[in-house]
């Protein structure tokens, strides 16, 4: 099975076409939607409940939420972990901007629930519903 990974360059390969059944964010959410919501977040502060709410994840069942999460999950490993976190924008759209570092420690701070430095699939959920 195709495996997106973080190469040496430290920004990871989010697939853009249909890769051995892997899904793609255009799967699950609008194209017109998602740039929206890149577009509102280019130059602010990023918000992931307000972004998660403007791409129409808000509505969405549980299921497809963690569908989203799995496109997220770029190693597999279950969790989005801090260094996947800053690309994250970057699995809605090739054209995502990067997190800032603050950004990035937020957005963790806000999901992780438990405390073990990384988002796993239920925390992401229920922060999506919030």
């Amino acid at each position: 099975m195709y495996r997106s990974y973080i190469p040496r360059s430290g920004h990871p390969s989010y697939p853009s076409v249909h890769s051995a059944g892997r899904m793609v964010m255009t799967d699950l959410l609008k194209p017109e939607e998602i740039k929206k919501a890149l577009d509102a977040f280019a130059a602010e502060t990023f918000d992931p409940k307000k972004f998660f709410e403007m791409v129409g994840m808000k509505a969405m069942s549980a299921e497809n939420v963690k569908k989203v999460f799995q496109v997220l999950d770029v190693d597999g490993s279950g969790f989005i972990e801090e260094e996947e976190l800053m690309f994250v924008l970057k699995g809605f759209s090739k054209d995502g901007r990067d997190l800032t570092d603050a950004e990035t420690k937020a957005f963790l701070k806000a999901a992780d629930k438990d405390g073990d430095g990384k988002i796993g699939i239920d925390e992401f959920e229920a922060l999506v519903h919030e």
